[in-house]
């Protein structure tokens, strides 16, 4: 397959994200398409102790696996959409090193650099200035990295989410932000992986509240609430802020 790359003496790129990227952006972009990548399968499969976790008790955020390797394993989710969504960002070459240094920082917990095609959503503006897929670099955390834990019982995946917590914030609360912001990219954008596991997490909040007294309905201690949290996307350029990488996870 061609894949499509910006001209050699541009020096710009693009990045592809698929999980808090997607709602967090990195600094310095100048274009954010939604679309999709084909042959991987995205799951919350790399542990985290950087973000959403501690070295004592990691978190969980997802990764992409190939799906060639995927289809060998047994997983509870047994089924996975062909299409990958999530959102690639353009980022213009006198920002590219800051960028890139950026980005090892965030993404440092295991994730390494790779490349893929990434195929545009229909109907977005400029997407004429080139044909077919772009080419967009993804940080990716590879069944050979050490924080890669593979395939889980998804009610205790669930469980583990929701008690889990990092200098970043609350574990649920990235994966509700998936889940929100996934759903917001297209009617064909959902991830069954990722949806059945925003409802586990929410009947195990609702169980807990009760337990602490509540009446299960949400809006208690801790971030307990049912529905996904409202996740804002900028389109406009951000500000570089390597110094808070930490709160972008």
């Amino acid at each position: 397959m061609t894949v499509d790359a910006p001209p050699a003496d541009s020096g710009d790129f693009w990045l592809f994200g698929y999980g808090s990227l997607i709602w967090k952006p990195p600094p310095h972009f100048d274009k954010r398409i939604p679309g999709w990548v084909t042959g991987y399968v995205r799951r919350f499969w790399q542990a985290s102790e950087d973000h959403r976790g501690t070295p004592e008790a990691p978190g969980r955020v997802v990764t992409l696996i190939k799906r060639s390797y995927w289809e060998q394993l047994t997983d509870h989710h047994d089924s996975a959409p062909d299409r990958v969504w999530g959102v690639a960002y353009r980022i213009k070459a006198d920002h590219v090193d800051e960028v890139k240094e950026y980005l090892d920082i965030r993404e440092i917990n295991g994730y390494s650099i790779h490349y893929t095609p990434f195929y545009s959503a229909p109907g977005i503006k400029d997407s004429s200035s080139w044909t077919g897929p772009l080419r967009a670099l993804v940080y990716i955390g590879t069944p050979d990295n050490e924080q890669f834990v593979g395939p889980q019982d998804s009610q205790h995946l669930a469980e583990h989410i929701y008690r889990s917590e990092g200098p970043s914030g609350l574990n649920r609360d990235y994966l509700w932000g998936l889940e929100k912001a996934l759903d917001g990219l297209s009617l064909e954008s959902g991830d069954e992986h990722v949806t059945d596991l925003s409802n586990r997490v929410r009947a195990v909040a609702a169980h807990d509240e009760v337990k602490r007294g509540g009446n299960g309905s949400g809006g208690g201690k801790s971030g307990l609430y049912l529905g996904s949290p409202p996740v804002n996307v900028s389109t406009e350029p951000q500000p570089s802020r390597l110094q808070e990488s930490q709160q972008h996870r």
